[in-house]
């Protein structure tokens, strides 16, 4: 299959790792100039190729930072991903300990800077008939599987897909979603990380609560997803393959939603 994405511009956000790092080298291998935006330039990001900017998503400024580089790096924009969000901002606490400070950190990073950043990047997709793909999450489905503001924000950012989908379709721009489930990030796979506190907090040992996720999941395929397969959904969706996909929500989990 010829994804035909060789003389396109990205901008990928959340490129530091996991499925923004998979997402950057994908788009690079395919000829694909890109723009990966992360709080943390981490050395695999810098080694992919792209050119790496430095900006915390959750604020205004760290958007307005981006865009600048962006548009001066590459003059216009194709194709833009959201993936920013989770990381080391996701805490696994109960709704009656998330303040108002934890709710808007949160929206902030997870819906709040796909707002942002797709305001400012429209005119140029519009302009050369683009597409977005907004990574949310299998959580937005299933909330309990998440703490309630990260739910929350996910299944806002999947409302605010097919609202943009409906609103610019008509001009030539592509909407998309894709949903992963549990993916072997930084998110589990850090020892500090959410998926080593939700181990912590049930008196198991990291590792062997990881080798127990897909059971206790209930992820059909008995796997968790790795950052390429997402990555691999996301540029069949940004390409023309896709042409007639908009307005989409794909979930990419092993089977772990149930629900038609």
């Amino acid at each position: 299959m010829h994804l035909d994405l060789a003389s396109k511009t990205a901008v990928v956000t959340g490129a530091g790792r996991g499925i923004g790092l998979a997402t950057v080298r994908a788009l690079t291998a395919e000829g694909v100039r890109v723009v990966g935006a992360a709080r943390t330039l981490t050395p695999e990001l810098k080694e992919t190729g792209a050119h790496a900017v430095s900006a915390d998503l959750s604020t205004a400024d760290g958007v307005a930072t981006l865009m600048d580089s962006a548009f001066a790096e590459l003059g216009g924009i194709d194709l833009l991903v959201n993936n920013v969000g989770a990381g080391d901002d996701v805490e696994p606490v109960g709704f009656l300990d998330t303040d108002d400070t934890r709710w808007s950190r949160v929206l902030d990073l997870n819906l709040l800077s796909a707002v942002r950043v797709s305001r400012a990047a429209l005119p140029s997709l519009i302009e050369r008939r683009g597409a977005i793909v907004n990574v949310s999450s299998v959580s937005a489905r299933m909330p309990a599987t998440g703490p309630a503001a990260y739910s929350a924000a996910k299944a806002a950012l999947n409302a605010l897909g097919k609202s943009l989908a409906e609103e610019f379709g008509p001009q030539g721009v592509r909407v998309n979603t894709v949903s992963p489930g549990v993916t072997r990030t930084s998110v589990w796979d850090d020892p500090d990380g959410f998926g080593a506190k939700v181990a912590a907090g049930a008196g198991a040992e990291h590792a062997a609560f990881l080798q127990r996720v897909p059971e206790a999941f209930g992820i059909t395929t008995g796997r968790i997803t790795e950052p390429d397969e997402v990555a691999a959904l996301i540029l069949f969706l940004l390409s023309g393959v896709a042409g007639n996909i908009t307005g989409a929500d794909y979930v990419i989990d092993g089977g772990m939603a149930k629900a038609v």
